[in-house]
């Protein structure tokens, strides 16, 4: 038997039964073999044909028990409070060979409880992008979701035009979010939370299931991971564009590319979601709404401390406390790492330095910190402008790094030649709606080794130029 399911078997009120949409004539893009192999998902025999059926739940595997689950939101900082998965269908969960559990669930596979006046369908260019992203956080290193399989159903959808639609097929530890907290405590429904919070310490954080305030060490754990992530993606210049809370899950993977991207040119304040039309998700905010959604998790927890309100309040306060400055740490310390030194007090102001000489000179994120490394050895490089605010880095950088032969090696070993540009990440989608899908399957192939130098794919690594330059990203689901 493939699948070994536990969430369904938690009340009702957690989820609704969903059946895949019958699709007549799916046909496979692409199917994750190293990621398949590494679950122990034995898919082998299948022909391309047969996976494709598999993949848009034509074909449920032994064991599916295919489900939608419930949560709610704050969207936007506004809270909604009947949402679920419209347009996505858990199959069920497996155990790879080291007996951890993973779900694997479908998006576009059609109408759900949850679904609204959507079709459940999902477009081509959410999956294409969804499956390029996902695994270029995984091989940067950022826990993520991971991308299973992509297959065309076949179908149109219809959104301002009939486009090709997809399914794609999601991997994740869970897809527990604080949304699914939240649905639950406005309803006051404490059985449900109390039930909800011991299933995740269950299937996350057995380590402190024998403690003594498992709703105080729950929080601190999902808190841990939650900024260690967002701390990641600001290493990174990655924006995510909608960080909902019931687009952060409590296992603290990154999940739910929609309107993402990563920078080009560095801009505190960079926005791309065309939806976040007051900057709530812009890069700079990243840090402090990761803290405003896990209080709002805070929120959900108080009836379960075990002792009366005003306490419980105190105690999650005391905790939230700490979150801000944390963040602020974990942040210091990657970019530090980055440029080849270990945080210490008093490094602010080359951070400082660094980060204004980017800005003023409107320079490409990802390869100012690549280039970096090329003057350790006292090397100059026309990558950068050679201004009196880079003179002052420039001294005080110098003076903090210990110069050694494997320092520049140490560098280009966290700072990434290649990342999803989004001008390239457009041009595979629009090209795979043409029936092409070379860049995509390309894209896929140069983003599997994004420290290492490949000549033969150069061009992914360049910036954009200013034609190129993308300003919006949408969902597009």
């Amino acid at each position: 038997m493939y699948f070994h399911n536990t969430f369904i078997n938690l009340p009702k009120d957690f989820y609704s039964l969903s059946r895949p949409a019958h699709f007549a004539n799916p046909k496979l893009i692409k199917f994750n073999q190293e990621l398949s192999q590494s679950l122990g998902l034995d898919l082998s025999s299948k022909t391309n044909e047969e996976l494709a059926k598999i993949f848009v739940g034509e074909t449920l595997l032994e064991g599916s028990e295919p489900i939608s689950l419930t949560y709610a939101a704050h969207q936007f900082g506004h809270f909604v409070d009947q949402l679920g998965d419209g347009r996505a269908i858990l199959l069920g969960e497996i155990l790879d060979p080291m007996g951890k559990r993973f779900d694997i669930q479908l998006k576009g596979a059609g109408q759900t409880k949850y679904s609204r006046n959507g079709d459940g369908r999902s477009a081509l260019g959410p999956v294409i992008r969804e499956y390029i992203l996902s695994e270029a956080m995984n091989y940067l290193g950022v826990p993520t979701t991971r991308a299973l399989a992509a297959v065309l159903t076949g179908e149109d959808v219809y959104r301002e035009t009939a486009i090709p639609g997809a399914v794609f097929t999601r991997v994740a530890s869970s897809h527990i979010r604080i949304g699914t907290f939240q649905y639950f405590a406005a309803r006051n429904d404490k059985n449900s939370l109390n039930e909800l919070l011991h299933y995740c310490i269950n299937r996350h954080y057995p380590e402190i299931k024998n403690s003594e305030n498992l709703a105080l060490n729950f929080l601190r754990k999902v808190a841990e991971n939650q900024i260690k992530l967002v701390s990641h993606w600001m290493s990174l210049g990655f924006i995510h564009g909608v960080m909902n809370t019931d687009n952060m899950t409590i296992s603290g993977e990154t999940i739910d590319y929609g309107p993402c991207a990563f920078m080009d040119h560095f801009n505190f304040n960079q926005v791309f979601s065309f939806i976040d039309r007051n900057a709530r998700y812009s890069y700079n905010n990243q840090p402090k709404i990761v803290v405003w959604n896990l209080s709002r998790l805070a929120d959900c927890l108080i009836p379960l401390m075990g002792t009366d309100e005003e306490s419980a309040i105190k105690l999650l306060n005391d905790e939230l406390s700490l979150l801000s400055a944390f963040i602020e740490r974990e942040i210091n310390q990657r970019m530090s790492e980055k440029m080849g030194f270990s945080f210490e007090s008093g490094d602010e102001k080359i951070l400082k330095a660094w980060f204004e000489y980017l800005q003023t000179e409107n320079l490409d994120f990802t390869l100012s910190f690549r280039r970096l490394s090329n003057l350790v050895e006292g090397n100059e490089s026309t990558f950068f402008k050679q201004t009196p605010l880079f003179e002052e880095f420039k001294l005080l950088w110098r003076n903090r790094i210990k110069k050694s032969s494997s320092l520049k090696v140490k560098m280009d070993l966290i700072n990434p030649l290649f990342i999803p540009r989004n001008h390239q990440v457009e041009s595979a989608i629009q090209k795979a709606i043409k029936g092409d899908f070379s860049t995509f399957n390309d894209l896929n192939k140069v983003l599997a080794r994004p420290f290492e130098d490949q000549p033969d794919f150069k061009q992914f690594s360049e910036a954009p130029t200013s034609e190129q330059k993308i300003k919006n990203t949408f969902c597009g689901t």
